[in-house]
């Protein structure tokens, strides 16, 4: 090996084992936990179980409403992201005063941290002194403040409510770039051809920036089964009764509270699996933006 190749090696050997013991080590321990039984409650069961931890998934009835939970979840919260994104975009693509206030402001609870973000919507949606109650209150369309999260139907309601309050920001940053480089003079042909605002947008604006919309929608539902815990956990802790129980709860209930590591571990893997679908479509449209 000559002198160059030798000190490339040294410099990046540092990175590599960092990598390597904090990254590529759990991947493959983990992945071996969920072919046992790992479970410390119960260590003299323990051992090589197979494919049993998988088998097992298909007839537990709390992780398969998990998956319900979460398919409801990602697939409200990324329309209502998406939609409301594109519109916030459009919105501050046109020209007003205050526009750049606006702009700069808009980033603000997607920069949040996402414990940040989860314990405020924990105080807003607090049953006794909560801002919203306040808000409803005074506004006249309630007469009781009223316990939002011990709700089923509610609690999710407002989970959702709380990720597209964060989530929302980033897809109107990406599709108001986007919308700088749609060229004015197909809007000004569109709008000599008596095309209105809907017909322009349908026929002109979207085309062009659809390729962007399709990234934010595949980022926003790796997003919504990646991103969440820290919300769920804080606001209602997956319940009440089990309405807000996404995956990455139910993993968390396994493998650190009832300390069965093999079976959260088979979980896990499960979701990542799930996850190689949006993941392969999103590296897809990715690299055919980059191309053209």
């Amino acid at each position: 090996m000559d002198e160059p190749r030798r000190l490339g090696v040294i410099l990046v050997a540092p990175s590599l084992l960092i990598v390597f013991g904090f990254l590529l080590f759990p991947f493959a321990y983990s992945l071996v936990l969920s072919f046992m039984n790992y479970d410390l409650a119960r260590p003299q069961g323990n051992g090589f179980a197979g494919l049993s931890n998988y088998f097992r998934l298909t007839q537990d009835k709390f992780f398969t409403n998990s998956v319900i939970v979460t398919l409801i979840f990602s697939f409200v919260s990324v329309a209502l992201e998406i939609v409301l994104g594109v519109s916030i975009a459009l919105v501050m693509n046109q020209k007003f005063r205050g526009r750049g206030l606006l702009r700069a402001l808009i980033i603000i609870p997607w920069a949040l941290p996402s414990i940040v973000n989860a314990s405020m919507w924990s105080w807003i949606l607090n049953a006794n002194y909560g801002a919203l109650n306040a808000l409803l209150s005074q506004l006249g369309l309630i007469h009781a403040y009223r316990p939002w999260i011990a709700d089923p139907g509610w609690a999710m309601v407002m989970i959702v409510l709380a990720n597209v309050w964060k989530e929302t920001p980033f897809t109107v940053i990406l599709v108001l770039a986007a919308l700088q480089g749609v060229p004015p003079h197909l809007m000004e042909a569109a709008v000599v051809d008596g095309a209105g605002a809907i017909r322009r947008f349908l026929n002109v604006t979207l085309p062009l920036i659809l390729q962007i919309v399709m990234i934010c929608a595949l980022l926003q539902i790796i997003w919504s089964l990646l991103h969440t815990f820290e919300l769920v956990y804080v606001v209602t802790r997956g319940g009440p009764f089990n309405s807000t129980d996404i995956i990455p709860m139910r993993i968390y209930w396994q493998t650190f509270k009832a300390l069965r590591f093999g079976y959260g571990a088979s979980m896990a893997y499960l979701a990542a699996l799930a996850l190689l679908v949006p993941g392969i479509f999103y590296i897809r449209f990715a690299y055919r933006a980059t191309v053209e």
